[in-house]
């Protein structure tokens, strides 16, 4: 599965998306088919908690990921991080700190209320030097080319109707040597077609999901080298998705490591 179903449409699906990510930023705590805030990214993900602490709660309380980045791999002081559906901004907050006064992290979401909450967060947190937010989609990012040296992606590839196209923008933004920082849904056996045709489905993170070798086939399709897989998470045990599934599906979350290859002759990128 690559492309969206014919029988999907992928208006209706970015609409019904944008709905949820809508709500999940007015109201977090109010139950979604799958885990929100802190104390899940904490536990299921193994994000630091001390860290979290020092964040405003306006992004913590309404992260969504399904991996976590920041055991994938370092992120420099002095670089530039495109944080790829940055949501509230858990993780973007997370790599401005990391890439210090001299780097940048570059935030993009969809979703106006999300991004209305990031950017609150980065002038709590007083980060708004080194913060960047754009709206757009992970379709066509607003991002020259060339210009990232890590990509972080929590949750979003699953979204996309179109998986090549996006992974294509995530090869041209990123610098030569860049990395990709990728935390995203897996499935245990390829979806049936009906499954693939339910917007509700793909919303709640499901329908859009890919195996593990066909998850590694996109990133590897797109340019991108050495693309594996570190680390699983049961990002959904507990949730509606588990009981709706419970022993004919395994929805889990996995970080992603892959690399753009050096053009001959290019400087080296610090990811």
């Amino acid at each position: 599965m690559s492309r969206c179903p014919l029988a999907l449409d992928s208006n209706r699906l970015r609409r019904q998306v944008r709905a949820v990510y809508e709500r999940v930023a007015r109201d977090p705590a109010s139950g979604f088919h799958f885990h929100t805030g802190a104390a899940y990214a904490v536990q299921r993900l193994g994000y630091d908690e001390a860290a979290l602490a020092a964040l405003p709660t306006v992004c913590t309380e309404r992260f969504a990921g399904v991996g976590n980045p920041f055991r994938i791999g370092t992120i420099p002081a002095g670089a530039v991080v495109l944080d790829h559906a940055c949501g509230a901004g858990m993780d973007l907050l997370l790599a401005a700190r990391a890439v210090g006064p001299r780097g940048r992290a570059i935030g993009i979401d969809l979703t106006a209320a999300m991004r209305a909450c990031a950017i609150a967060a980065a002038a709590e947190a007083g980060l708004l030097d080194r913060v960047e937010l754009h709206e757009g989609t992970f379709e066509d990012l607003p991002v020259a080319d060339a210009s990232v040296d890590i990509l972080i992606s929590n949750g979003v590839l699953n979204l996309a109707p179109d998986k090549p196209r996006v992974m294509s923008e995530v090869m041209r933004v990123l610098r030569p040597g860049g990395a990709l920082y990728l935390g995203d849904v897996a499935v245990d056996r390829e979806l049936a077609a009906g499954a693939r045709a339910n917007a509700d489905l793909w919303a709640a993170c499901i329908g859009g999901a890919s195996t593990e070798t066909a998850l590694l086939q996109f990133i590897t399709d797109s340019g991108l080298q050495r693309a594996r897989v570190c680390e699983r998470f049961e990002a959904f045990a507990g949730t509606g998705i588990d009981r709706k599934f419970h022993g004919r599906l395994h929805a889990y979350g996995v970080n992603v490591h892959a690399v753009k290859p050096h053009a001959l002759g290019a400087k080296k990128s610090p990811a």
